[in-house]
């Protein structure tokens, strides 16, 4: 078979298993992208490859898959850029900023915490070959601190909460915790990607503020002045969107060559966009439903693909324990905490952890990244992986659990959430 024909072939099972899972798990009362994320899972040597070894082999040899690749890493981008174009304050941020502040502060210090404590038993028994402890031990802290903003604000959704005052709230905190984060995430891959030389760390830093710096001191104003002019309806043409889609990929080529990943240009260069809905609905309309349906699924497949049946057995499957249970308690007790200091009622604070709980895509982005830079190997990365899955699989139910018998106040909103 041609390769042009395999290509086509691989998508067509990959794009077929994603829509089926998704349209299960969505019965069942999950965010589709829990579907998709397991039938990555599915595709990959766990559960195909163990049931058809020779047929996986042949439909996704090793080494042979670099049109996919290019297919998944252009999906990211688009996505992550429309992440940074819709990351916002919903309305009303000035009435909650305390309370988002310590829900969001809690929810990413106290799992990182707890991720720097497992993080010795974990190195000694699953870091790669040559990994230092202190870039491996950064990565898992991160990896327990991501919470997935638009998975949550698609659970939100489904469930008629996103004008909620709780709503709203859970939103403004994932948004600080998202932002938190990902500035550690390009800390951490920064000084993996200078083999922990300072000096090379120092000169990745200075590039990635450059970056931000034009993104923000050079392209907004050119962007807006751009929009005002030829966009005043908010909803630009064909050159116009063009001229976007060049400027995100120029961002994102900037932070590959500073050895970063190319989602975290994309991204600044979403963030440097106008606030406007209009121009927001736009892009979603115009690129995210290309990048969600048909390029994301190829990058769960490809994960599913690096995964490994060694961390379901013996002390693989302790280990998988052992971070499941740090990330549930992280992120339940630290966002808890939070909401509790915040103001919040014991109920309404534990349902405020339970949606900090969920990770869902990016979690997974994130364990792409550390997979590539090679601070996490395959066990390590399949062990996470399903850690996002199973803590957003828990997130509905918990919150089912914690607000039975209630019903939130519906308050005014600004952005409207995503499928993700």
């Amino acid at each position: 078979m041609g390769s042009v024909s395999h290509l086509l072939l691989q998508l067509v099972v990959i794009l077929a298993a994603a829509r089926l899972l998704a349209w299960v798990l969505r019965g069942l009362g999950q965010p589709p992208v829990i579907g998709e994320m397991v039938a990555g899972i599915l595709l990959g040597p766990i559960v195909f490859g163990a049931l058809a070894p020779g047929l996986q082999a042949w439909l996704f040899p090793h080494g042979q898959l670099a049109a996919l690749e290019g297919l998944s890493q252009v999906g990211l981008v688009l996505f992550m850029f429309i992440v940074g174009a819709e990351l916002r304050a919903p309305g009303g941020v000035c009435e909650r900023i305390t309370a988002a502040g310590w829900i969001g502060v809690l929810g990413v210090l106290l799992p990182m915490a707890l991720g720097f404590a497992i993080a010795p038993h974990l190195y000694q028994h699953l870091a790669p070959a040559g990994v230092g402890f202190w870039p491996f031990a950064l990565f898992m802290a991160v990896s327990m601190a991501i919470t997935a903003f638009p998975t949550m604000a698609r659970i939100l959704k489904d469930r008629d909460m996103t004008r909620s005052a709780l709503g709203q709230l859970a939103l403004t905190a994932a948004a600080i915790a998202d932002v938190f984060a990902w500035i550690m995430l390009a800390l951490v891959v920064a000084l993996i990607s200078t083999h922990g030389g300072w000096s090379g760390f120092a000169r990745t830093l200075i590039g990635l503020v450059a970056v931000a710096a034009i993104g923000f001191g050079v392209l907004r104003p050119l962007v807006a002045w751009i929009l005002a002019r030829h966009a005043a309806d908010g909803r630009p043409g064909g050159v116009v969107l063009s001229l976007l889609l060049v400027c995100t990929f120029a961002m994102a080529a900037a932070t590959e060559w500073l050895g970063l990943h190319p989602v975290f240009g994309a991204f600044l260069f979403g963030a440097c966009l106008p606030r406007d809905n209009r121009l927001l609905e736009t892009l979603i309309e115009r690129f995210e439903h290309v990048a969600v349906l048909v390029l994301m699924p190829v990058f769960f497949a490809l994960a599913g693909l690096n995964t490994t049946s060694d961390a379901l057995t013996g002390t693989g499957l302790a280990a998988l324990m052992l971070i499941l249970a740090t990330a549930v308690i992280g992120k339940v007790l630290g966002a808890g905490a939070g909401a509790r200091i915040a103001g919040l009622g014991w109920r309404d604070a534990f349902a405020t952890g339970a949606l900090m709980n969920a990770r869902g895509l990016m979690e997974l982005i994130v364990l792409k990244i550390g997979l590539d830079a090679g601070v996490i190997g395959t066990e390590i990365f399949t062990m996470l992986m399903i850690m996002a899955i199973l803590t957003t699989l828990m997130t509905t139910p918990m919150l089912d659990l914690c607000l039975r018998g209630t019903r939130p106040p519906e308050v005014a909103t600004v952005a409207p959430p995503r499928r993700y």
